[in-house]
């Protein structure tokens, strides 16, 4: 959570930045860490911001078609989408994250009209019965699945799509190979955690949650906001998008229901 914060901090203070999370540098300068443990520098923060502009992109076409709706930010972390998008009065959003999570975030970020804060698991189906279910929904989860074992993402996903009319799920996801090479990943080795729910396609969610259907699964290096990135990481996706278990081993799934 406090890595991916401070990658959009630094892009922030790029004179052409990727996402230009204000809110983020300012929630940095009022923390006091040692950011440097995160492991982030300037040149590792695009791993996060693209992926960033890109959920903030899809979520706008959602918000753009659907005046009143529901967003479900799942594991919202410290991550201020809501005030980036700044969705209109018509949108209930609600974050969702631990109540020391959330308590954090309260005060860090401002309150706003029709934004809500859960405190709660997102693997804790009760929190859903709190949600007004009468309208479309937007599931998004930036950085979650792979922290969840296989049985709760797939339990989460199944119980918004029974609970709401329609709506979408937008995630990111890694495939079983990227799980199994998580020790390369020196943000998740640093922090101690362990990534456990591999997803290797669309398949593995179509199957798994009835009702659900493939809008688009990229990978990172296919997105648009990968265009935002240095020379240096082009030649790296250019590489291993020769290789396609390493082209997808990061993946953006999008589902409609």
């Amino acid at each position: 959570m406090l890595a991916t914060l401070y990658a959009k901090a630094l892009d922030a203070q790029r004179e052409h930045p990727i996402l230009g999370d204000v809110w983020a540098a300012e929630a940095v300068a009022r923390i006091d860490y040692d950011w440097a443990e995160t492991t982030i520098t300037d040149r590792t923060s695009p791993s996060v911001t693209t992926r960033s502009l890109h959920f903030d992109t899809w979520a706008r076409q959602f918000l753009a078609g659907h005046d009143r709706a529901v967003v479900l930010h799942l594991g919202a972390g410290l991550d201020s989408r809501v005030y980036r998008l700044d969705p209109p009065p018509g949108i209930e959003w609600y974050d969702v994250d631990y109540p020391s999570i959330i308590e954090l975030r309260e005060q860090l970020y401002p309150s706003r009209p029709h934004y809500h804060r859960i405190s709660a698991s997102v693997t804790d189906p009760g929190w859903l019965e709190r949600i007004p279910a009468d309208r479309p929904v937007l599931a998004l989860g930036e950085g979650l699945t792979m922290y969840l074992t296989e049985s709760d993402g797939t339990a989460l996903l199944r119980h918004i799509v029974d609970r709401f009319p329609s709506g979408e799920l937008q995630f990111d996801a890694f495939s079983r190979l990227g799980i199994r090479s998580q020790w390369l990943n020196s943000v998740v080795r640093r922090s101690g955690s362990t990534l456990r729910w591999g997803i290797d396609g669309p398949r593995d969610i179509v199957e798994a949650v009835p009702g659900v259907r493939l809008l688009a699964c990229v990978s990172p290096f296919e997105a648009a906001s990968f265009r935002e990135v240095s020379r240096e990481y082009r030649v790296m996706a250019w590489v291993m998008g020769r290789v396609p278990a390493l082209n997808m081993m990061a993946q953006y799934h999008r589902y409609a229901f």
